[in-house]
């Protein structure tokens, strides 16, 4: 009977794409690699997919999600045709709490299931072929098949491994055969159990619950165990096959030990475990063993076991697996085993044979030389930058760039190469945010020297006639004055005042005007070597000009740059304790730009003041010493030839040495 064609065409396993949150664990739990990232977000490829489930049990986000067929089943039961309930003799660590299995019998055929069966009975006919191959001596070894999963792995990835498999059917399938023949060819098959690539497994069933399914239809009744009477499975009943879904559940189920001295029998189970033993096999290094794989850690730990724990100390492996245990071994105690041996001998009859075919997933290697591009677009140049540290959900860096060249994962799945991303993108914002506070403060700046620049004008022509006057009539009285007058000393005090006031206006203009820039070409080491001969430096002050300009050719206006660098040395020279010190003169080019800066060893400027240098009137020098206006006249010069101008100082002794160096940047060619 052919399973509904809707749910064929539904994918087994897809990803709820809203709750990924792209951490990789599927990835890396995937055997098949058969997640795929694209735009930071894990898919599914069905193709590649073996239905082991890995994916839904990993995932914490529940983002992964396998088909439900509880709505097929709803209309196989409503259909008026007799549905048989096939239950995996992994139920009791799934349904701990029950304590009478009977009870869950019930529940399942308050369902509406006519049949309620328990495939530990295909398990015992499945168990005894495997015991009839490995008693055989010079039978091949085989791998066992009753795993849905590692079939599914072995037709795809190992399809040279197709003709080892044991050409057995899995306990579902042989016990649907028998209830088949019990009970008629019309009836219609429901398995229930803890794996989900059952779904898919075969045509012989016609639906395939998990028991998170089945878990869900009977909530969805109201029913509980205290409400129904106890009931037991239909016959044939199991037997030891009860203990088929543990770790060795199948040599349990023969009654045969692995025996290491023999070498008859080697268990792997578990995504890494399984994954060697068929690579070892295929290598020829077992090749006298028979393997029996399980994808999971024994049935009992399957996908579609729940998630949840209704009793937490229910949850975990070892107490599941002594729920089976407890269950097999009570049982057996209570079997009519003469019963049981009239069945065996009835349905062993049956054909338990089953067929397998390649289906091999197309494999190209890359190149070596895209390989290798695709390590160095991480950062990995060399076999000492391959960290292999799995967090791509690879086993190895080299694994990763083949998945990216196959168009399986993408770069920024490399933790090393995304967090020194993440430094980059941080280190570029941080100097975005230091360029941006520059500018706003040269805005700021700026705004505040035009401010003062209009009202320094305004100022600067109302006091010049009277400055003039002053100047004017007090020279005249001077000289009307007989000598060896007194007052002749006091007009010179007032003569000299006013020609100090006319400096400072004039001063005070020259911040306020809007100078043209008279650019030309000029050597800069010329430009500065004749701006330190007009300072006059004390003698114990020491001036160094060290320049490494490649082209000391560059456009600027020649006696404002002069103006500019004699201020900064004067203010260099007076910085200087009374012992003296070194300034330091250094210029460096680039095909753009000019550097140069002039260092001191003078005393510093305090931190407090460092954002007030460029504030019209403000000084640090004695009174009658500076006016405040020098240094915001050198930023307006600067920014005229669309240049930059900072200050770095320190003027604490606990901190190192003391000094200032300021640093101008200048364009060869200003642009306008």
């Amino acid at each position: 009977m052919q399973k509904d064609s809707f749910l064929q065409k539904k994918p087994l396993v897809h990803t709820i794409r809203e709750r990924c949150r792209v951490c990789y664990t599927c990835v890396r739990e995937c055997p098949a690699k058969a997640i795929k990232i694209s735009n930071g977000q894990a898919e599914v490829i069905t193709e590649r997919c073996i239905g082991c489930g890995n994916c839904i049990k990993v995932c914490s986000q529940n983002a992964k999600v396998f088909r439900k067929e509880i709505d097929i089943t709803r209309e196989l039961i409503n259909s008026g045709s007799k549905v048989a309930a096939l239950v995996a003799p992994s139920f009791p660590a799934e349904f701990s709490e029950i304590k009478n299995h009977r009870l869950l019998v019930s529940l399942i055929r308050a369902l509406g299931f006519d049949i309620v069966a328990e495939v530990s009975f295909g398990a015992d006919l499945v168990a005894g072929e495997y015991k009839r191959i490995i008693q055989t001596k010079h039978y091949p070894p085989v791998i066992s098949s009753d795993c849905p999963a590692i079939v599914n792995y072995i037709e795809h990835y190992h399809p040279d491994l197709v003709d080892s498999l044991a050409t057995i059917v899995s306990p579902m399938v042989a016990m649907s055969r028998v209830i088949r023949k019990k009970y008629g060819d019309d009836l219609r098959i429901v398995f229930i159990g803890p794996c989900i690539a059952k779904k898919d497994e075969s045509d012989e069933i016609n639906a395939a619950l998990t028991f998170r399914e089945l878990r869900e239809m009977i909530n969805q009744t109201g029913l509980k165990p205290a409400d129904v009477a106890p009931t037991e499975f239909d016959p044939p009943l199991g037997g030891r096959g009860a203990i088929f879904p543990v770790s060795r559940g199948l040599l349990s189920t023969m009654d045969v030990t692995e025996d290491i001295f023999e070498r008859n029998v080697i268990v792997a189970e578990g995504r890494r475990d399984f994954q060697e033993a068929i690579k070892e096999f295929e290598s020829g290094q077992i090749a006298q063993e028979h393997l029996e794989l399980l994808c999971c850690e024994g049935c009992i730990m399957g996908p579609g076991m729940s998630p949840y724990p209704y009793f937490s100390s229910l949850s975990r492996r070892y107490r599941k697996r002594a729920s089976v245990s407890d269950y097999a071994l009570h049982k057996l105690d209570g079997m009519d085993m003469v019963q049981w041996e009239k069945d065996y001998t009835e349905y062993s009859q049956l054909s338990l044979k089953r067929e397998f075919q390649r289906r091999e997933i197309p494999y190209e290697r890359p190149e070596k030389e895209e390989i290798t591009k695709a390590l160095e677009k991480m950062g990995k140049f060399g076999p000492q930058d391959h960290l292999d540290c799995g967090a791509c959900g690879y086993d190895s860096c080299e694994d990763h760039a083949i998945a990216i060249i196959q168009g399986l994962a993408e770069h920024e799945m490399c933790l090393p190469y995304a967090i020194e991303k993440l430094h980059n993108y941080i280190a570029e914002l941080n100097i975005s945010n230091e360029k941006l506070a520059n500018t706003q403060e040269a805005l700021r700046q700026s705004e505040k020297l035009a401010g003062m620049g209009q009202l320094s004008a305004g100022i600067a022509h109302e006091l010049n006639n009277p400055l003039g006057i002053i100047t004017m009539y007090s020279n005249i009285l001077k000289d009307e004055a007989p000598q060896g007058d007194p007052i002749r000393k006091d007009l010179d005090l007032i003569a000299e005042q006013a020609e100090r006031c006319k400096k400072i206006v004039g001063g005070l203009l020259n911040f306020a005007r809007k100078n043209q820039v008279n650019l030309a070409a000029i050597s800069i080491n010329q430009l500065m070597e004749h701006s330190i001969s007009s300072v006059i430096f004390a003698p114990q002050v020491k001036v160094s000009l060290e320049s490494r300009v490649q082209n000391p050719e560059v456009t600027l206006d020649a006696d404002q740059m002069a103006q500019v660098f004699t201020n900064l040395l004067k203010n260099a020279s007076e910085a200087m304790p009374e012992n003296g010190g070194l300034i330091h003169i250094r210029m460096i080019d680039t095909p753009e730009e000019i550097t140069i800066s002039i260092a001191d060893t003078g005393t510093g400027i305090a931190e407090d003041n460092m954002s007030k240098l460029f504030t019209p009137f403000f000084t640090t020098k004695a009174i009658g010493r500076g006016t405040g206006l020098g240094l915001p006249i050198i930023y307006g010069i600067v920014k005229m030839h669309k240049g930059n101008i900072t200050f770095k100082s320190n003027a604490d002794l606990r901190k190192g040495p003391t000094g200032t160096t300021v640093t101008i940047t200048l364009p060869r060619i200003p642009k306008s």
